[in-house]
């Protein structure tokens, strides 16, 4: 099959980009202008974080992955683009246009490996991973891009400030455990998000659990009380429990400071 081409206007254009979904629907995505190509491995790592699996579901590859490429062919000025999908989720084909900015592009049927995709094989995974299995609406941009959603619990939350540097890297990944959804919980969002927005100056995501809901993560992080920030990621792991309010602090924990309410 040719690739589809068009006319070139700007570099910005040409990228990379990888898909990967879950059995239920859920995915997390990149965009990469630098062409690099460990995204996939990357990719089942914030799966496992998003969706708090026991370890990364590298089953999924290639069964359920998606691939883009669009680069400049020299000769002809035109930008030349691949897109490629396995047939499990080639259904899913309008929502890829639309994430990579391709309108009506037609993507490719990519064969998988004998064996490896056969539903029973894949079915065989479910006892392990079976959040993989439940749709949570997630749709996770995973790259340097700015991305913003504040909604509901169990929302994503992802923000990166302009012109990051590049020791930037992956940024902090934080879970702030609440119960309940009132005027308290929607009072502690509001304030720490205007600390995340305003004085973190680094991309971070954060994740929103009710313990109401899920007490069975409460357990599994030894939360005692409500509102807890916890720091994941980069380690030492660090937890403030009570008060958010003041910034000073809040900013300390997350820089790697010893502070342990």
């Amino acid at each position: 099959m040719f690739p589809n081409s068009e006319l070139a206007s700007s570099n910005s254009k040409l990228f990379k980009g990888i898909a990967l979904f879950t059995p239920g629907g859920d995915l997390v995505y990149c965009i990469d202008p630098e062409k690099r190509s460990r995204w996939h491995l990357q990719l089942c790592t914030a799966l496992q974080e998003a969706l708090q699996l026991t370890e990364p579901p590298h089953f999924l590859v290639p069964c359920y992955t998606a691939t883009i490429d669009r680069w400049l062919d020299p000769q002809t000025q035109c930008i030349q683009t691949f897109a490629e999908s396995s047939p499990l989720v080639l259904r899913h084909q309008a929502l890829l246009n639309v994430l990579f900015g391709v309108d009506s592009l037609v993507w490719t049927a990519l064969p998988c490996p004998e064996g490896v995709c056969d539903p029973p094989v894949v079915e065989s995974y479910r006892q392990q991973f079976p959040q993989l299995w439940e749709e949570h609406d997630l749709v996770m941009r995973f790259d340097q891009a700015p991305a913003r959603s504040l909604s509901g619990e169990n929302s994503t939350l992802s923000w990166l400030p302009p012109d990051p540097p590049a020791e930037a890297a992956l940024g902090y990944v934080l879970r702030l455990f609440v119960s309940g959804n009132s005027v308290a919980t929607e009072k502690i969002l509001k304030i720490l998000h205007q600390i995340l927005e305003q004085s973190l100056q680094q991309p971070y995501t954060l994740k929103v659990i009710d313990i109401q809901r899920h007490p069975e993560q409460a357990e599994a992080n030894q939360i005692t009380a409500t509102p807890t920030l916890v720091k994941v990621w980069p380690h030492p792991l660090r937890r403030i429990v009570g008060d958010l309010s003041d910034t000073q602090k809040v900013l300390r924990i997350l820089s790697g400071g010893n502070y342990l309410e």
